[in-house]
């Protein structure tokens, strides 16, 4: 059952993204309260996205995810939206590992947590220009 939950939480993700190629979305000054919240929404997406794909993989069975400290049992929903937005906005920390097919997701979640801000300000220059 859960696991028709995957395709849907990649559409979100891809629509997310999908929004920085769509010209004239954004206007006015470069730095703007538009500007902002659009780039909020647009990292949230990905990690509240990421961070869903991390869980229901665990919850499925497939271990992701793993703390490096084996002191005490970690939450699995707690730590997969932490370790997608750390994913995001670095390479983590180190206090979570991501394992077996985790790899494959947070390489993913990395590359577009590196090209985000990119394509972003490439866009607004862009749109500028018009």
């Amino acid at each position: 059952m859960i696991i028709f939950l995957l395709p849907v939480v990649l559409f979100c993700i891809f629509m997310s993204i999908r929004t920085l190629f769509i010209p004239n979305t954004i206007k006015g000054k470069i730095v703007s309260v538009d500007n902002f919240f659009y780039l909020c929404t647009v990292y949230l997406t990905i990690i509240i996205g990421f961070g869903l794909i991390y869980l229901i993989l665990q919850l499925m069975g497939l271990s992701v995810l793993a703390e490096a400290s084996k002191e005490h049992r970690y939450n699995i929903f707690e730590t997969s939206f932490y370790f997608s937005a750390m994913m995001l906005f670095s390479v983590g920390n180190g206090d979570v590992i991501p394992q077996g097919l985790g790899r494959m997701i947070a390489a993913t979640e990395a590359l577009i947590g590196y090209t985000l801000p990119a394509a972003f300000v490439a866009k607004v220059m862009f749109d500028r220009e018009k």
